[in-house]
């Protein structure tokens, strides 16, 4: 499956695609949209969440300015905090494949060793569960092909005009090649979530950076896993026809914010 490809966009549209011009536009006209600092630590909070992090969005904010009780919990808050920083970094960032590099080096410098940040991995990598293996990625000696492939495909999508509809489809299909390709040796799902965001970004405006996706993604994570699972376990074996209930779960999530954002006072 190629980043550039159309052909699911038709079922996208019927899944809840179609409806993504007028909620962005309803979204871009609330006047209570969170500030973009505070959305940069809703992000972060809740992208880490959805890969065990303990800390909440309150815990996190309490947190700030005070010496944690464990090492635990400040290695918690560290991870955190790089990442609302790379949040930050990139809002002020042009998305290329070296701007990904640099970021997964600045958001993994507090879980991944020194020698592995920014880098490609160079061992097999299986995504495991307490039921065993759930999928199986790529070889590594095909990282650097296949990572060079998406990024191509992502100039050209940031350069071309979309319609807003495409923009969000192919915001979703990034995040998806992302994760199956899973060119890192860990940190790949936040950095899959960052780029999503950050794809959003640079083709409809910083006010994309104000949609709370990852919390809708946390709130949702049974389902946000199993819609990738359903594709398949393996890289060759991907069957991308069943990927439209994950590619729609980025509209559900606008949706959700526009929903919940009009009826505050």
């Amino acid at each position: 499956m190629h980043l550039t490809t159309t052909s699911l966009y038709r079922a996208y549209n019927r899944k809840g695609g179609s409806l993504v011009a007028r909620l962005w536009k309803r979204f871009g006209t609330l006047p209570n949209l969170p500030p973009l600092d505070f959305a940069h630590e809703v992000s972060a909070v809740y992208s880490s969440s959805i890969e065990g992090n303990s800390l909440d969005l309150n815990a996190y904010i309490n947190s700030k300015g005070i010496q944690a009780a464990n090492k635990a919990q400040s290695s918690e808050r560290r991870e955190i905090d790089d990442l609302v920083a790379v949040y930050r970094w990139a809002q002020e960032t042009p998305l290329t494949g070296a701007s990904t590099l640099e970021a997964h080096r600045r958001l993994s410098r507090g879980f991944v060793p020194k020698p592995l940040l920014g880098a490609y991995r160079k061992s097999v990598m299986f995504v495991l569960s307490g039921a065993g293996i759930e999928y199986a990625a790529v070889e590594w000696q095909l990282v650097p092909e296949r990572m060079a492939e998406l990024f191509s495909e992502m100039d050209a999508l940031l350069n071309a005009r979309l319609s807003v509809g495409r923009v969000f489809y192919h915001a979703s299909l990034l995040h998806l090649r992302f994760v199956h390709i899973h060119p890192f040796h860990d940190g790949n799902g936040r950095m899959a979530r960052l780029l999503e965001k950050w794809f959003l970004a640079q083709k409809l405006g910083v006010k994309a950076w104000q949609i709370p996706v990852e919390a809708h993604y946390r709130a949702h994570r049974d389902a946000y896993y199993a819609n990738l699972r359903q594709m398949g376990a393996n890289f060759y074996d991907l069957d991308y026809l069943k990927s439209v209930p994950f590619l729609t779960m980025l509209p559900d999530a606008l949706a959700d914010s526009v929903k919940q954002l009009s009826s505050r006072p």
